[in-house]
C-alpha cells in the first residue's frame, strides 16, 4: 500500500501536489478582445445613432428647373430655323420665322378699314355739327314765319273789312244813282228835263254799277287773301314744330357719331390683332437657357398647340427630395441641407425652401382611389423644395439624381 501511494504522489501533476498550473497565454487574452468587441460595436451604435439623430436622409431626390415649352401663337408655314439643340440664347433671341405673308395682308387690310372708319366718323362729326346750326337757323326762320304769317292774317282781317265797307257805300251810291236815273225819267215823260240829264243820271248809275263790281271784286280777293293767310299760318305752324324738333336731330346726329366712333375702334382692335399676329410669326425666347428638344424643320406646318423646342434655364436649379410622410415631423423651412449629385464627388450646401401641399401621387395623372376597396397602405412621399445656396461652379442639369441630407437638429 505504501508503495501504490508513493507512486501515484510521484505520477500526480504539479497542481494536485499543492502547486497551481499556469494558465496558456491565449486563453488570458480572450475576454479583453471580447470585452474590446463589444465596446467597439457599442461605439459604432452610438456613433451611428448620434450620427443619424436629428438628420433626415433621402436618395429619391433630382434636380429641378425651368424649363420652357416653346410653341407658335399663330399657325403656319415655318420659314426659318435658327438655333440648333445645346445652343445657348437670350431673352428675346429670334428662335424661328414663319412665313407671314398672309398676317401682311391682314394687316393691310384692316389698316384700310381704319381709315374708311375715321373718315365716317369725321362725317358723322360734320354732320353733327351742320345739323345743330341747321336746326336753330330753321327755328329762328320758323318762328319768325310764324310772326309774319299772324300780321298777314291781321292785315287780311283788315283788308276784309274795308272791302266789306266798300261794297257797301258802292251799294248805296247805286240805289242812288238808279233811283235818280228813275226820278228823271219820270220827269222827262212830262218834259220837264232834258235829254241831257238823263244821259248824265244814267252815265251816274252805270259808274255806280262799275264801282260796286269794284268794291265786289276787292271783297273777293280780301276772302281769298285771308284763306291763304290761314293756310301760311298753319304752313309756318308746322314748320315751327318741324323746327322745334331741334334736340332730337342733335341727339340723331350724335348717335351717328358714337356710332362712327365705336367702328373706329373695331377697327383700331382689328388693326392691333393683325399687327400682333405678324409679330408673333416671329418666335423669340421668353427665357434665357439651353434649346432641347428641337424638333421643327423648316416648310414644315405648325401650329399653337404643337411643341416646337423647349429652354431649360441651367441658371436657376434646385433640388426636388422626396422624403416619406413619416419623416416630415421636423421638417421645417429654412433648415440647413447637404446634397451630393452623383455627377459630381463633392458636397454641396443649400436650405429647406418649402415643402409641397400634397403628396407626389396626389398630384400624378392617375392619382390613387383608395375609396374602390383595394387597398393596400403605402407610405407615401412628399416633395421638399431645397435651395442650393453655394453650387460651387458646378452646372447642375434638371433630372440629376442626388442625395439629400436635412439638418434637423
Amino acid at each position: 500500500m505504501a508503495a501504490v501511494s508513493s507512486l501515484r504522489e510521484e505520477s500526480a501533476p504539479p497542481s494536485l501536489a499543492g502547486h497551481p498550473a499556469p494558465i496558456p497565454p491565449k486563453r488570458r487574452r480572450a475576454p479583453f478582445v471580447f470585452g474590446g468587441l463589444l465596446v467597439a460595436a457599442g461605439a459604432l451604435a452610438t456613433f451611428i445613432y448620434v450620427s443619424r439623430l436629428g438628420n433626415e436622409k433621402t436618395d429619391d431626390a433630382q434636380v429641378e428647373g425651368h424649363v420652357s415649352s416653346v410653341a407658335p401663337r399663330v399657325a403656319g408655314q415655318v420659314k426659318r430655323v435658327l438655333v440648333v439643340d445645346n445652343q445657348e440664347v437670350k431673352v428675346g433671341d429670334l428662335l424661328l420665322e414663319l412665313d407671314d405673308r398672309m398676317q401682311v395682308a391682314k394687316q393691310k387690310r384692316a389698316a384700310a378699314d381704319l381709315r374708311d372708319a375715321a373718315a365716317q366718323l369725321h362725317q358723322a362729326q360734320t354732320g353733327l355739327s351742320l345739323t345743330e346750326k341747321n336746326a336753330k337757323a330753321n327755328l329762328a326762320v320758323a318762328q319768325g314765319a310764324i310772326a309774319q304769317a299772324a300780321a298777314l292774317t291781321g292785315n287780311t282781317a283788315a283788308a276784309i273789312d274795308q272791302a266789306r265797307g266798300n261794297v257797301a257805300a258802292a251799294q248805296s251810291r247805286k240805289d242812288l244813282t238808279r233811283r235818280e236815273l228813275e226820278r228823271a225819267q219820270k220827269l222827262h215823260s212830262t218834259g220837264a228835263i232834258t235829254q241831257s240829264e238823263i244821259d248824265t243820271r244814267a252815265s251816274a248809275d252805270t259808274q255806280a254799277d262799275a264801282e260796286l263790281a269794284q268794291a265786289q271784286a276787292r271783297l273777293e280777293s280780301a276772302l281769298a287773301n285771308r284763306s291763304n293767310s290761314s293756310g301760311t299760318e298753319v304752313s309756318a305752324r308746322g314748320r315751327l314744330l318741324a323746327a322745334q324738333t331741334v334736340d332730337e336731330q342733335v341727339e340723331a346726329a350724335r348717335a351717328l357719331v358714337e356710332l362712327a366712333d365705336a367702328r373706329v375702334a373695331r377697327a383700331q382692335a382689328d388693326l392691333d390683332q393683325a399687327t400682333l399676329e405678324l409679330e408673333y410669326t416671329k418666335v423669340k425666347a421668353e427665357l434665357a437657357g439651353t434649346i432641347t428638344k428641337r424638333n421643327v424643320e423648316p416648310g414644315q406646318l405648325v401650329s399653337p398647340e404643337r411643341q416646337l423646342m423647349a429652354i431649360t434655364a441651367l441658371s436657376d436649379t434646385w433640388v426636388v427630395a422626396n422624403l416619406k410622410e413619416t419623416q416630415l415631423a421636423t421638417i421645417k423651412p429654412g433648415q440647413p441641407a447637404e446634397i451630393e449629385i452623383d455627377s459630381f464627388d463633392a458636397t454641396l450646401r443649400g436650405h429647406v425652401d418649402s415643402i409641397a401641399a400634397g403628396t407626389g401621387s396626389r398630384f400624378s395623372l392617375l392619382p390613387p382611389e383608395n375609396a374602390s376597396g383595394n387597398f393596400i397602405k403605402v407610405t407615401q412621399r412628399v416633395p421638399v423644395k431645397i435651395v442650393i445656396d453655394d453650387r460651387r461652379g458646378y452646372l447642375l442639369r434638371p433630372g440629376m439624381s442626388a442625395e439629400v441630407i436635412i439638418r434637423t437638429k
